[in-house]
């Protein structure tokens, strides 16, 4: 099987900037979406920070040896250093943070790695599964049953993350690992996407299969504007198509919208 990948990142209908940063590096198999939070263009750099710094580590780091998991959580804590250590010297930037969500591929198996309440889903055999779970006082609620999952987004403290990178010196990460493939189709977005669109809406976009990734990522942020794109909206779509490895796309996109 071979990688396929598309990215969109749009400021919303709303914003007037757009905090989201992306990487997609189809050689190392490393895919992420970062959504920066902070005032004055704080959000901007801390997402910046996030991505560039996974993507920088990450590609120095793996050389095939060492467990990916381990190089995937080292990565992510090197990005939180760096942003936390800026933010202490420019008081500016005081506060600033973002979330990260990355996908990666070793073998036969995915990776990802979760802060935050940005998000990653699989579409296999027409399911869609949510492989992470929001770092969220929400999605506690919703864990706990006290609220609906469609509930979740119309919430007034829906934006109260409880996990983020950057503004504390340390930082739990999740990683996940699990089976993948031929045909499975990965999707990781900012709440952006999500805050409008149900499951339903992205299963339908992404089980289409006259789609490729980039035209499903386009086809996911105008629906996100068409009902009202009240913020940033990033997403990167992957899709583990038949045939040889060789074929894999060999773009690069990295960090910077």
């Amino acid at each position: 099987m071979h990688i396929q990948f598309g990215i969109q990142s749009n400021q919303g209908m709303v914003r007037t900037s757009n905090e989201d940063s992306y990487a997609a590096n189809a050689k190392k198999k490393l895919f992420l979406v970062a959504d920066g939070m902070g005032g004055h263009a704080a959000g901007e750099v801390a997402s910046q920070m996030a991505a560039s710094t996974m993507e920088e580590v990450v590609c120095k780091s793996d050389d095939g040896n060492r467990d990916l998991e381990d190089v995937l959580r080292a990565a992510a804590r090197e990005a939180n250093e760096r942003i936390y250590e800026t933010q202490r010297q420019k008081p500016e930037l005081a506060g600033m943070g973002s979330t990260l969500t990355v996908l990666s591929f070793r073998g036969s198996r995915y990776y990802i790695v979760q802060v935050g309440d940005s998000r990653a889903y699989l579409l296999r055999d027409g399911v869609l599964e949510q492989l992470t779970r929001d770092h969220s006082l929400v999605w506690r609620l919703f864990e706990s049953g006290i609220l609906r999952k469609d509930e979740l987004s119309s919430h007034p403290q829906k934006n109260l993350i409880t996990r983020s990178i950057g503004p504390h010196p340390y930082i739990e990460v999740d990683v996940e690992r699990g089976e993948a493939r031929e045909g499975d189709v990965y999707l990781l977005c900012s709440d952006g996407l999500t805050d409008v669109l149900t499951d339903d809406d992205i299963r339908g976009i992404l089980d289409d299969p006259q789609k490729v990734p980039q035209e499903a990522c386009d086809v996911l942020v105008n629906l996100a504007n068409s009902r009202g794109g009240p913020d940033n909206i990033t997403t990167v779509v992957v899709k583990l198509a038949p045939g040889d490895a060789s074929e894999d796309d060999t773009g690069k996109m990295s960090a910077v919208p």
